[in-house]
């Protein structure tokens, strides 16, 4: 670990390594915050004491992790659970062939802290649900570069969870930490700056999402005419029935992976369809969409600089969602996400789930939870609280409750004992916390 000896030393090395940063810090300018003062202490708090979290060392990643050392901060730490693939390299610039196999998070930090002197990137190879709110608290800022929509609610989920309010109800701005988030697609993309607590958070906000392909049952499991029907035949048919690792897939497990890529490989065989490559198999699986390298750098140039306008002031943030798009031409166009006064997430109105009435059976209630528009659920666990006892009304996730609350699946909410004004309890991979509904039967109503 560099001493501040050795970080002086540098400097006086290079003596105007900082002076397109000290430029912008020690002027004030017209689009500064209204509390600015421009002052050689600001790259002192960027250098020495902002802390800085990125999510994903992946396309947008490395480009931030690039991006953020090169503006000044020294202390980043990253996350990230997938190891490198051959594929990644035509964009992750951070990684070349020798590091195929190792984890992205750590081959990633030290690249940077190699080539970036100074500058300290500390790696973490592990899931963002391993840590808990004190880990998360350490940060001045968080900034995401995810793939994954179960990941940003994950971590949007986090960060409400750890605001605190004054009595009167006013939020204590201290227990604030921003997110940064951006998203590619292709040669679409989006920055956005999220104020838990204060402005639009990523569960206001799920109908920008674009959709998941999906394709009808009848046909990949009768008239399969697309590589991809079956790939999605073997993910949705054969692993259920098959249930060769006995348990559920895994999308970046390898051996995952083969095992569908080689049943995909027979069953198009049967059918003549040419395609079937192990890449695709991936994409199937994980639901990825191509990456274009000049989108990610583009994105994360803009999140890096709203990291940069966030802990200085030394210009007003984005408010608070720009959206880009170079395919046909360069666009891009900034507009004010609004909160919604009943978000799943973040607002403090009390959760209520309308519903026919207690003639609907649990799995219904379920199927409500995952398909309808405001929730996006993914594999929710359902408990109950009655006359202060808790009974378990559905838990997905470990088999051997599974397998002894299937049967409720097929039960009425009445046969269950619920009523209206019932509360559930609802867990689920998209938020870190316990959701609590309060049920309500529009035949009471």
């Amino acid at each position: 670990m560099d001493s501040p000896m050795s970080e002086n030393n540098e400097d006086q090395q290079y003596p105007r390594r900082w002076n397109h940063i000290r430029k912008i810090l020690e002027r004030a300018g017209p689009f500064c915050h209204p509390n600015y003062e421009a002052s050689p202490e600001v790259l002192n708090f960027v250098m020495t004491s902002c802390k800085i979290l990125v999510i994903g060392a992946g396309g947008l990643g490395c480009e931030l992790l690039k991006d953020l050392a090169l503006m000044g901060f020294q202390k980043i730490d990253v996350i990230d659970m997938d190891t490198i693939d051959l594929s990644n390299l035509n964009r992750q610039f951070l990684f070349r062939r020798k590091d195929i196999g190792q984890s992205k998070a750590e081959v990633a930090a030290n690249f940077i802290n190699s080539r970036i002197p100074g500058c300290k990137v500390t790696p973490h190879f592990n899931r963002i649900q391993d840590f808990d709110e004190d880990f998360y608290r350490q940060f001045h800022i968080v900034v995401c570069g995810l793939d994954s929509i179960v990941a940003r609610r994950w971590i949007n989920g986090m960060l409400l969870s750890m605001l605190s309010y004054e009595e009167n109800g006013e939020l204590d701005q201290s227990t604030l930490i921003p997110m940064i988030d951006g998203g590619t697609e292709g040669f679409k993309g989006n920055a956005r700056v999220i104020l838990p607590g204060m402005s639009a958070c990523v569960d206001c906000t799920l109908d920008l999402y674009p959709p998941q392909v999906t394709y009808p049952l009848c046909t990949i499991a009768n008239t399969p005419r697309l590589p991809e029907h079956c790939i999605e035949y073997v993910k949705l048919i054969q692993w259920p029935k098959e249930n060769p690792f006995d348990c559920a897939i895994d999308g970046d497990d390898p051996h995952h992976t083969n095992w569908i890529y080689e049943k995909s490989q027979d069953r198009a065989n049967q059918f003549n369809i040419p395609g079937i490559t192990y890449r695709l198999v991936q994409g199937v699986i994980k639901n990825i969409i191509p990456a274009v390298a000049s989108t990610n750098a583009i994105i994360a140039a803009a999140c890096a600089t709203e990291v940069f306008k966030m802990a200085t002031s030394c210009c007003l943030p984005l408010k608070n969602y720009m959206v880009f798009n170079d395919l046909d031409g360069i666009y891009t166009y900034t507009y004010e996400a609004e909160k919604k006064e009943d978000c799943l997430a973040c607002s403090n109105v009390p959760k209520i789930l309308e519903i026919e009435n207690d003639n609907l059976k649990l799995q219904q209630l379920i199927d409500i939870l995952c398909e309808n528009e405001s929730y996006q659920m993914k594999n929710p666990g359902l408990t109950t609280v009655h006359d202060g006892k808790t009974f378990t009304l559905y838990i997905p996730t470990v088999k051997s409750i599974e397998e002894r609350t299937r049967e409720n699946l097929k039960k009425t909410l009445s046969d269950l004992g619920l009523k209206n004004g019932s509360e559930i309890l609802v867990a689920d991979i998209t938020n870190p916390n316990t959701l609590i509904f309060s049920l309500k039967f529009k035949s009471h109503s």
